[in-house]
């Protein structure tokens, strides 16, 4: 980590830009758009009825919750490789967006599970190794608030970020390994087995949560970069306020402590 000691005072009180407003009134426009042909304007599906309007949010999240997965996997090797702040905290801030969109992915899959299924939960392939993907990175968010010394504790997480990656394609390949209760590639295939104004809602909603998760990446590397500068500024501070005081005791004509008279 770099010393604060040959950098100046960053602004504290904010984590946007210019460049964050336009995109998140970007995402306004888009998410609007895509929750009224998710929820209105598309089509029922033949056999899953109105349930298929779950699709258009667990799908996307799914496979956004895989590239924050990938950002964290590539972060932490670069941090190990480099030992960069930058990447030790895009590989942190990634992981807690992966986590939330595996969580809401799980959610989503069970709410469609019910009407479809009958059962909210099933312990097949597809569901197993995703919840087990969530455990792995709730780990990994685990390691990176245990005690110790910070480079020790990056160094770590990056090793076990790497180690949980692992998990992501067995999730991906697993209703091709297996047999499992969950259907087969639908729309990451050559030939996409949806079309007309249902693909079109599928495409907009991944691109209305990958928008979203670039959004709040950024918010979130800059809330977490901003708490390591306040803390090395803080670190400073009483750094140099106990060398003053250090320096005052020792000035010549100064009384000496008590416990130091004769």
């Amino acid at each position: 980590m770099t010393t604060t000691t040959d950098r100046s005072p960053v602004d504290l009180t904010s984590t946007g830009s210019s460049v964050t407003r336009r995109l998140g009134a970007l995402l306004v426009v888009v998410t609007a758009g895509w929750l009224a042909l998710a929820l209105v304007l598309s089509p029922a599906d033949r056999v899953q009825g109105e349930a298929v309007r779950l699709f258009y949010l667990h799908v996307p999240t799914v496979l956004v919750a895989f590239i924050a997965f990938g950002v964290t996997a590539l972060g932490s090797a670069l941090y190990l490789w480099k030992r960069s702040q930058f990447w030790d905290l895009t590989a942190a801030a990634s992981a807690e967006l992966g986590v939330v969109l595996t969580a809401l992915a799980i959610v989503s899959g069970m709410l469609w599970g019910r009407p479809t299924w009958g059962v909210y939960w099933v312990w097949d392939a597809r569901g197993t190794t995703t919840a087990f993907l969530l455990v792995l990175f709730l780990g990994y968010l685990a390691v990176r608030r245990l005690p110790g010394d910070p480079s020790v504790r990056s160094k770590r997480a990056a090793i076990a970020g790497l180690v949980a990656f692992v998990d992501v394609p067995i999730v991906h390949y697993s209703v091709s390994w297996w047999r499992t209760l969950h259907q087969g590639p639908t729309v990451t295939r050559l030939d996409p087995q949806i079309d007309g104004l249902m693909l079109f809602t599928f495409v907009v909603g991944l691109v209305a949560v990958s928008l979203w998760y670039v959004w709040l990446l950024v918010h979130r590397f800059r809330v977490a970069y901003l708490e390591e500068r306040l803390d090395e500024q803080l670190f400073a501070s009483a750094l140099a306020e106990r060398r003053a005081e250090a320096g005052a005791a020792g000035t010549p004509g100064q009384p000496a402590p008590l416990g130091s008279r004769p």
